[in-house]
């Protein structure tokens, strides 16, 4: 039984659509567990549920008008999160902030699909992804964000890293931090569309968040903890897919479920460390002694 699964694994394996989808998943591997990495350090969890809304309303605008559906969805996260960023003056104020868009996202979508009168079908399939259908725009889009995350990470690491520990320290060590916010808000929202094909918006933590998680507990430093969720994110897309190949699963489920395993494993480890790489609240204010 176990041999005929594995050759039906590697036959599968010869199919086009099932290549694309195994490199979509690699490429997928190496951006966006540094945007999970973004997204943690700067506390906005909310923004994977404020760009689902605004894919929904992307695909809206596509059906309507009958241009791509996933570049509108693109276009659209990325001038939402360029939009929330002069609402996001303090760390509290990001999430403010993607609340505000997520409310008005999904309402703006809601309206467009009930006035047009387009069937709504196509535009709720995003919920759930469709890794299969995995095309070449779709490996531009997550080649371009393989190489674009990690160079600008690296490159902009001190300011990054600053601006992750602490905003007001980032802000009096001379960073840009408007501007690097509303930079790194891009990315993170195109970054976010990006997934949506691979696994569906519902599941989009699979490929961002949960890798982040898991290296927090494994990594001492900012660039130890971006190593090791590339490293992890690899592992997960990489044994997830091949998973729901051999089990004949919607790969997107898997995925999630070998990343939470992964990140409970991790939890189960003893700390390894006394201190995070993020200041404390407490530490971010100067003494007064």
């Amino acid at each position: 039984m176990n041999t005929l699964a594995t050759a039906d694994v590697g036959a599968l394996l010869q199919l086009v659509p099932v290549q694309r989808a195994g490199l979509a998943l690699l490429l997928a591997a190496v951006g966006l567990p540094v945007i999970g990495v973004i997204i943690v350090g700067l506390d906005i969890m909310p923004v994977r549920f404020a760009m689902m809304h605004v894919a929904l309303f992307g695909i809206a605008v596509g059906l309507i008008t009958g241009l791509d559906p996933m570049l509108c969805t693109l276009v659209a996260c990325a001038l939402a999160g360029a939009g929330v960023a002069p609402l996001a003056r303090t760390p509290d104020g990001l999430s403010g902030a993607m609340g505000l868009l997520m409310s008005l996202a999904i309402a703006g979508a809601l309206l467009l699909l009930a006035v047009s009168g387009v069937n709504a079908s196509g535009a709720f399939a995003l919920l759930w992804g469709s890794i299969l259908s995995v095309g070449t725009a779709d490996l531009v889009v997550l080649g371009a964000l393989a190489v674009v995350v990690p160079v600008l990470f690296w490159w902009r690491r001190r300011d990054v890293g600053l601006l992750l520990y602490d905003r007001e320290l980032a802000e009096c060590s001379g960073v840009p931090v408007r501007a690097l916010t509303a930079a790194l808000l891009v990315l993170v929202a195109v970054a976010v569309a990006g997934a949506i094909k691979l696994t569906g918006a519902l599941l989009v933590d699979a490929l961002t968040l949960l890798p982040a998680l898991a290296a927090r507990r494994l990594g001492a430093s900012l660039k130890s903890i971006t190593l090791w969720a590339i490293g992890i994110g690899v592992a997960v897309n990489l044994t997830g897919f091949l998973l729901a190949l051999w089990l004949d699963w919607p790969p997107g489920p898997v995925l999630v479920l070998t990343a939470g395993a992964v990140v409970l494993a991790v939890h189960l480890l003893s700390e390894r460390r006394t201190t995070s790489w993020r200041a404390p609240a407490s530490a971010s204010r100067p003494s007064s002694h």
